[in-house]
């Protein structure tokens, strides 16, 4: 059973004199930085020249390059995208660091996979949100926190845990409970949860329902575009995901528990999802997405492109204009390629 720590298990008197780099001023980075400094933390931000350095600035927050931050921090926040962080390490960060300073990361990504090999004199530790940007905030000036993943790799100061106690109060997050892991579990489970086909799984419902004779808008209304599915989630989230249940009717209840364990496949998605598990530990997946960005995204833009002109995307389309969500349609993957060209 894993350990949870609480604000009283956290003094922020242990960053007492130390000076908080956030590089990467994004929607997490700006929470928690906001966050940090709320709590009486010095926070600097780390950036380059653009347009979140300049809402850094707005934010009344001092700015300097990278290499800048990293210099004179003593702690550094690494908030830039996975994919992009070992390069930013290795141009910006590498060279700055001395014995006695801190790596704070927000995924076990780039450690577990050795992308990033910090030197054996500063501490390696990870505060990873288990909330979106905006609720990192949210949820702090409304006094309730959020929970966190936390884990220390590499212990170089003795008090590396008391620094990560301290920084996960700071952010807020030790006011629901941070939770003891390593870098590798916390990849592990992220990266799964991504994997294992939930957005396909969905798909497969559209196609048997409307193969049957149902209406494309019906079957997206129930699915999901009704977000009766977004309310499910928060009281599970809330009171449990099998105490949900008891929100639902009688019919709902006997179908959810009975019905469907009597066609779901148990043995054989077991094994589907311990063949995900697999792939992610043995070093596969991530040896593959290296390449993925060697190669532009070729597979990405691909499938992307595949998936939005299946039927289901049309109907979608159709019905989020007429329910007024949507004032065009879907039929690119603009927003990779967009992103694809600012990298």
């Amino acid at each position: 059973m894993a350990k949870i720590y609480f604000d009283q298990d956290a003094d922020l008197e242990d960053l007492a004199g130390r000076t908080v780099a956030i590089i990467g001023f994004g929607n997490q980075g700006a929470s928690q930085a906001l966050n940090l400094r709320d709590s009486g933390v010095e926070v600097i931000v780390g950036s380059p020249r653009d347009s979140s350095a300049e809402r850094a600035r707005m934010e009344g927050f001092e700015v300097f390059t990278i290499a800048e931050a990293a210099q004179k921090a003593d702690i550094l926040f690494l908030l830039v995208p996975d994919e992009v962080m070992p390069q930013v390490y290795t141009e910006y960060i590498a060279s700055e660091l001395r014995p006695g300073k801190v790596l704070n990361f927000a995924s076990g990504y780039n450690i577990t996979f050795g992308f990033i090999q910090p030197p054996p004199d500063v501490d390696v530790i990870m505060v990873a949100p288990r909330m979106i940007g905006k609720g990192v905030r949210d949820t702090f000036l409304r006094g309730t926190g959020f929970p966190s993943l936390i884990a220390v790799h590499q212990d170089a100061s003795g008090k590396a845990m008391e620094i990560t106690l301290a920084l996960a109060k700071g952010i807020g997050s030790t006011r629901m409970g941070a939770v003891l892991t390593t870098f590798t579990e916390e990849t592990t489970v992220d990266l799964f949860s991504e994997q294992i086909g939930e957005l396909y799984f969905r798909r497969i419902m559209f196609e048997v329902l409307t193969e049957a004779g149902c209406d494309p808008d019906v079957v997206l209304l129930e699915q999901y575009a009704s977000g009766e599915w977004s309310e499910i989630y928060a009281a599970a989230r809330d009171i449990g995901l099998w105490s949900q249940l008891r929100l639902h009717s009688l019919t709902s209840q006997y179908g959810q528990q009975v019905t469907s364990k009597r066609f779901l496949a148990a043995d054989a998605l077991r094994e589907q999802m311990r063949r995900v598990v697999e792939h992610i530990r043995s070093g596969e997946f991530s040896e593959e997405w290296v390449r993925e960005q060697q190669e532009g995204y070729e597979n990405l833009l691909k499938v992307t492109t595949e998936n939005l002109q299946h039927p289901m995307q049309a109907a979608e389309n159709r019905l989020y204009r007429l329910l007024g969500r949507r004032d065009k349609d879907l039929v690119s993957p603009e927003w990779l390629q967009r992103e694809q060209t600012q990298d």
